[in-house]
């Protein structure tokens, strides 16, 4: 079984991840017009999907890694540099601005934006692969395996509690609240990532204390 702290930590670090409140403004922006059905529609859609590419990136990401003959330590550090790079999008704005893109480009009024971009790449980016993959190395047996799955499943409540709460959310936090949610989830993320480097040097052998000298 895992420890409560890297379930904690595994939380910590998909809740920054997918930011659900960063979600949320754009959630209404691409359901204006719905009826509140439909809304709960997109909303399940989105969700259900992305909790199935959740599970088959981290059933298979260990497999996938031992098939093209990656390490763990050498992936984690490719991770955390990864998520260090997110983190750096994060605090200057580029991520909000790149996910307004994206959601412009599946946004049609005729175009059911539940799969795309909601599902992928808004809520199941790269970062949330890459933690995912990451996590498969903490997992010791089925129960590991459930319990990482239950700490996605948790972030994915979080994103569906800001879909549901997204008016009132947007108009309390305004661009100003949003933006200063985002940098503070930035710093985070990126002293996340810092660890995970940290992580791969020690379990590659660098970094390790030389012996003492007599």
């Amino acid at each position: 079984m895992i420890e409560i702290a890297t379930l904690v930590t595994a939380f910590t670090t998909l809740f920054v991840i997918v930011d659900p409140i960063g979600l949320a403004p754009l959630y209404v922006a691409m359901t204006a017009g719905m009826t509140p059905a439909q809304r709960r529609g997109v909303t399940f859609r989105a969700l259900s999907t992305s909790a199935v590419l959740m599970l088959l990136f981290l059933v298979l990401g260990d497999a996938v890694l031992r098939f093209i003959g990656i390490s763990v330590p050498a992936f984690r550090i490719a991770g955390g540099v990864l998520l260090f790079l997110t983190a750096l999008d994060m605090l200057f704005e580029r991520r909000q601005a790149r996910r307004r893109d994206n959601a412009e480009e599946g946004a049609e009024p005729d175009q059911d934006p539940s799969i795309f971009p909601l599902a992928l790449p808004l809520i199941v980016g790269p970062g949330a692969i890459t933690t995912l993959i990451l996590l498969t190395a903490e997992a010791t047996g089925p129960l590991g395996y459930a319990a990482i799955y239950g700490v996605a499943l948790s972030v994915l409540a979080t994103v569906w509690i800001a879909f549901a709460l997204a008016d009132p959310l947007a108009r309390v936090l305004g661009s100003v609240g949003l933006n200063v949610v985002t940098r503070v989830l930035g710093m985070l993320l990126a002293a996340l990532a810092v660890q995970f480097i940290i992580d791969g040097l020690h379990g590659s052998g660098f970094g390790l204390p030389f012996p003492a000298q007599n």
